[in-house]
């Protein structure tokens, strides 16, 4: 069986043409994406309640909803945020949920919300739920009006947003249409509506309010049956002319007759108008104009260069139709940074492949070179294949798989082809070579793979966020590594005895004479480079290290140890940022900012940061997050006036902290009335804040004065920018303190006065117009002239309970029922797992770590003399509870994995004693990673932590050789000290290039530059040139002091037979 390939040629053409095709195939069908797919393991929920401030939305809305989802078990996390009018509920489910179950937990969650909905008050809005996709989305698409009419500081002229909102919708469905896509999602178009605008003083003086008003409305409706006729054959539907068809229909309504038998009309009391919502939700800014924002988002399965070219060629029609003056802009396209990023990992693995070529042909001739670049591509097409069978699409994290598994799915190769060209130099035939290679190297080769494979396995099996972003890196390895092993126990080995035995068919047909003088000698191109005088000297280190072991363990342990005691200087780090021409700008305001004052100071700032040359555009969202244009992205704000979030493109991702932290300090000087934060993009998991500090306890007040500590301390650490505090920012409001005798005299109750209030100021809805597929409601309030100020809300009057316009004015000021007067409450109540919890988040200038600055904010904290109160709890969050969960995660799997390790190195070896010396070698390999880590200046951050637990799996197989080469040599197995010098001698040739081969696999990662790939490449290129010393010398050195009671043993056996 382990010759079959060898003897049958054709089998091996048609296997390696079957793995070629199979590759092939797989890679131009395999889907293409900047980053990993996450599970969509969060979802909002938000739920509005008109006029309630935030101790009430807590109360009515936010607890009910959260008593609902308490007892679901999948479910992780409940965050809220309650504030003036709106809840916000963020769900998150457990890590081990993953995308094959989360639509069902999801729809239990949808459920409860639905019975949690007969618990809300009245007036409650239904809540919205909207899961959360990690995903950035694919492209942003804005139609902005390209005229001089459509300004930024008035609102766009009579009918430019209907036309506008059609022109997207329209391209919407058009984009809808294009294979692959997913969603289309709009951003920056508000709602449009009926608005009547009624003069106060008029409503009042016919004895009407805005809910009068909006009932007359809905009762001229006659979009209503008004029966049918039922005769005995025919059946006719009976309705009423007189719909809601225009604004002239809704002018025309009657309203009242006066004394002298006059109608008044709606239109005789108001202005009748078709406009948007006033305040709009949100608004986008796109190229100084105001516009609307498609975000398109694909299928996981689909190309993404695929689908781009066929999304660009509808827009490219549609932009051909568009009518004068809307112009249609790219604002963000994920396919060229797809490429990019793709392109610069595929040059790099081929960067890897041709230094790994150079390697061995260097080391071991033309032949062998021959033979494992062969192995190289076929080892990549099969890992192509397992993608396509597992499902794993072509992203930066399955290519890097690739990449770090370039050095070691040609070890086993190597290993190979070295034992086939010793037996064939040896002069046994192609046949034997082959045979008794496949059947000495197929334990202990399967073993150090199993091994390997093992190392990586946590990464593989670790659940959540951060397990399926660098997962697939894992997965690739090791479907790499077995790959190897299948390649080299079948296909090299016949290559290698198929050349080896053409080789010493032409040396034997020579002369002897012509063998030693001839063109036949030792050549470096033909046998590998050679050195006389440095293979004496590295005899005569064998020999002193056999002969005294003591001194090879201190040479084995010297540079582990250096490294495990400089480990501690290392600071720590989950992800670091990305390094990308794109950074992201939040603008926040005091909570009483209005969007058009927001939308003035965005405007502003994007002019200026316009004037930098290193800023090539500005689009800006206000009242909301931007839209997701990288992975992580959590567009967490929606619904607040006093936010916008900007994407700022920039000329290159050069010296981004720099350039970041000169943006951050001029923008703090010239917007000192707002928080600015310049932020460059994250990898990994996201969270809100570098640093999250969150108190827990049951008393607002306590809970802010605790928070203003916190954040006083914070403030006061250079690193850091900014310290935001939701609960210690107050929310002004104007109070109305009725005076209820004069209420009840004039018939009112609170809720009277509160609905008359709020109906003239934000309107009551009642009918509705149907244009087309559109329906817009019809808003009754009185004008924005008369909400605008504090003199005007005085101004209202308030209709008594029984009054008769007959007999002249009936309306009392509000004054009379009570006074107005400034004050503030609560602007935000948050709650964790329905606790009450204050959290102060710290942001910090770009580079910065924030680990060590956590430790010196702990620091800084004890020595305030600050202590909590019986009763509050404090926590992290941010970075440092998503790294820690993360490691938990990834620890999880590893105890029986260990296990597993053991056992198969017990059962490769039969030895306790040799099973222990490999899980020391691996120890020390741990040591030499940080030390790597520590010269090269990088953080002990997640990647590194990946790269140690690959290194470990990796570092040990070069001492498994040995290990097995001198096992299976009896006189070295008997402790025999020149037999082991020459087993060791014999196996550095490949155990070097295995080392050599893995660390120029390595390099491109390596010299690529960046702070996401060289910190795992460093630790583990680092820990395998160290694995090498400990291969060659402080394993033969363990081994015979491990073994020397072994060797007693075979003597004294050995003389008594």
């Amino acid at each position: 069986m382990s010759t079959l390939f060898l003897r049958n040629p054709r089998l091996t053409l048609l296997t390696i043409g079957l793995i070629t095709v199979a590759g092939l195939s797989s890679y131009l069908v395999l889907p293409r994406m900047e980053d990993p797919l996450l599970t969509e393991r969060a979802a909002f929920i938000f739920t509005s309640l008109p006029g309630a401030d935030a101790d009430q939305v807590e109360s009515l809305v936010t607890d009910p909803i959260e008593d609902e989802l308490r007892d679901i078990a999948e479910i992780k996390e409940v965050r809220s945020s309650s504030r003036s009018s709106f809840s916000t509920i963020t769900v998150e489910l457990r890590d081990e949920v993953y995308s094959d179950a989360a639509p069902a937990i999801w729809s239990r969650i949808r459920d409860r919300i639905a019975d949690a909905e007969a618990e809300l008050p009245e007036n409650a809005s239904k809540p919205r739920f909207e899961r959360i996709e990690v995903t950035a989305y694919t492209r942003l698409i804005a139609l902005a009006w390209d005229d001089a009419e459509a300004q930024l500081d008035s609102p766009l002229p009579p009918g430019m947003h209907a036309i506008l909102r059609r022109q997207a919708e329209d391209l919407r469905e058009r984009l809808l249409g294009v294979p692959g896509t997913k969603d289309v999602d709009i951003f920056g178009a508000p709602d449009e509506e009926i608005t009547v605008a009624a003069d106060p003083q008029k409503l009042t003086s016919l004895g009407l309010t805005a809910l009068d008003i909006s009932r007359l409305i809905t009762a001229s409706d006659s979009r209503f049956s008004a029966g049918f006729l039922r005769g005995s054959d025919t059946d006719l539907l009976i309705e009423l002319t007189g719909e809601l068809d225009s604004l002239e229909r809704i002018s025309a309504i009657p309203i009242r007759t006066t004394t002298t038998g006059q109608l008044v009309t709606v239109g005789d009391i108001a202005e009748v108008r078709r406009d948007v919502v006033n305040p709009p939700t949100d608004l986008a800014i796109v190229d100084g104009k105001r516009a609307i924002v498609l975000a398109c988002l694909i299928r996981p399965s689909q190309r993404i260069d695929w689908w781009s070219s066929a999304s660009e060629a509808v827009t490219t029609e549609f932009e051909r139709e568009l009518p004068r003056g809307i112009r249609m802009i790219e604002v963000f396209s994920q396919d060229g940074y797809v490429t990019e990023r793709l392109t610069d990992l595929l040059r790099n693995l081929m960067i890897g492949a041709v230094s790994v070529m150079l390697v061995i042909l260097f080391l071991m001739g033309w032949r062998s070179a021959l033979i494992v670049g062969a192995a190289l591509p076929l080892s990549a097409f099969m890992v192509l294949t397992g993608m396509r069978l597992l499902h794993i699409p072509v992203h930066q994290m399955s290519v890097t798989g690739l990449i770090i598994a370039l050095g070691l799915l040609i070890d086993n190769a190597i290993v190979v082809v070295d034992e086939v060209g010793q037996k064939l130099r040896a002069g046994e035939s192609a046949l034997d070579a082959v045979g008794r290679t496949v059947h000495h190297l197929a334990v202990p080769l399967f073993g150090s793979t199993f091994t390997t494979a093992l190392a990586f396995a946590p990464i593989a099996l670790m659940p959540g966020p951060a397990g399926e972003f660098v997962g697939a890196i894992a997965v690739n390895v090791i479907v790499a590594i077995f790959s190897s092993l299948l390649l080299a126990m079948t296909v090299v080995p016949t290559l290698t005895g198929f050349l080896g035995a053409q080789r010493t068919a032409a040396v034997e047909s020579l002369s002897p004479q012509h063998v030693a003088d001839g063109p036949h000698r030792t050549s470096w191109f033909r046998d590998g480079w050679r050195n006389a005088w440095l293979g004496r000297r590295y005899e005569s280190l064998l020999r002193l290290v056999t002969t005294r072991p003591v001194v090879g363990i201190l040479i084995g342990i010297a540079l582990p140890t250096v490294g495990f005691i400089q480990a501690r200087l290392l600071p720590e780090q989950f992800f670091p940022p990305a390094d990308r021409d794109q950074i992201a700008i939040e603008l926040d305001f005091s909570t009483q900012t209005s969007l058009a004052e927001t939308l003035n100071q965005a405007t502003r700032m994007r002019n200026i940061l316009l004037q930098r040359d290193d800023v090539q555009d500005v689009t800006w969202w206000i009242g909301r997050s931007a839209p997701p244009f990288y992975y992580n992205q959590i567009p967490s704000r929606r619904g607040q006036s006093q936010y916008a979030q900007a994407l700022v493109k920039l000329d290159s991702a050069a010296d981004l902290p720099n350039r970041i932290n000169n943006m951050q300090r001029d923008m703090d000087a010239l917007f000192p009335q707002a928080r600015v934060l310049v932020r460059q993009l994250e990898q990994g998991p996201p969270f809100e804040a570098p640093i999250e500090v969150q108190v827990f306890g049951p008393n607002l007040d306590r809970l802010r004065d605790i928070s203003d500590e916190i954040n006083g301390v914070l403030a006061s650490i250079p690193e850091v920018t900014h310290v935001r505090a939701e609960t210690s920012e107050p929310q002004p409001r104007l109070t109305v303190n009725v005076d209820e005798e004069e209420a009840r005299l004039a018939g009112l109750t609170h809720q009277d006065v509160a609905t008359q209030m709020y109906t003239s100021l934000e309107g009551a809805v009642g009918g509705l117009v149907l244009e087309g597929t559109e329906v817009l409601p019809v808003r009754v309030r009185v004008g924005d002239a008369n909400r605008s100020s504090v003199d005007n809300i005085e101004g209202l009057d308030v209709l008594p309970a029984r009054s008769d316009y007959s007999t002249g004015y009936a309306g009392i000021p509000l004054t009379s029922l009570g006074t107005i007067e400034l004050s503030s409450t609560q602007a935000a109540i948050t709650h964790e797992d329905r606790r009450r919890m204050t959290e102060v988040q710290a942001f910090l200038k770009a580079g910065e770590l924030p680990a060590p600055i956590q430790i010196e904010f702990q620091r800084r904290l004890k020595e305030s003399g600050f202590t909590l109160p019986p009763g509050y709890e404090l926590e992290f969050g941010g970075e440092s509870a998503q790294r820690d969960n993360a490691i938990g995660n990834l620890m999880a799997s590893v105890g029986v994995l260990a296990v597993m390790m053991v056992a198969a190195l017990v059962l490769s070896f039969g030895s306790f004693r040799l099973a222990a010396l490999v899980g020391v070698v691996a120890f020390l390999a741990v040591g030499l990673g940080l030390g790597a880590l520590w010269v090269f200046g990088f953080p002990f951050g997640f990647m590194a932590i990946i790269g140690t637990m690959g290194l470990v799996g990796v570092a040990i197989n070069d001492s498994i050789v040995v290990l097995a080469a001198i096992r299976g040599d009896e006189a070295a197995r008997n402790g025999d000290l020149a037999a082991i010098r020459a087993v060791v001698i014999r196996a550095t040739r490949h155990v070097v290039a295995t080392s050599l081969t893995t660390i120029a696999g390595f390099l491109p990662l390596i010299l690529g530059g960046g702070g996401f790939w060289p910190p795992m490449a460093v630790t583990i290129a680092g820990g395998v040139g160290g694995a090498t010393v400990l291969a060659l010398i402080f394993v033969p050195a363990c081994y015979l002091i491990a073994m020397k009671r072994s060797f007693e043993c075979s003597t004294v056996t050995a003389a008594a037979a």
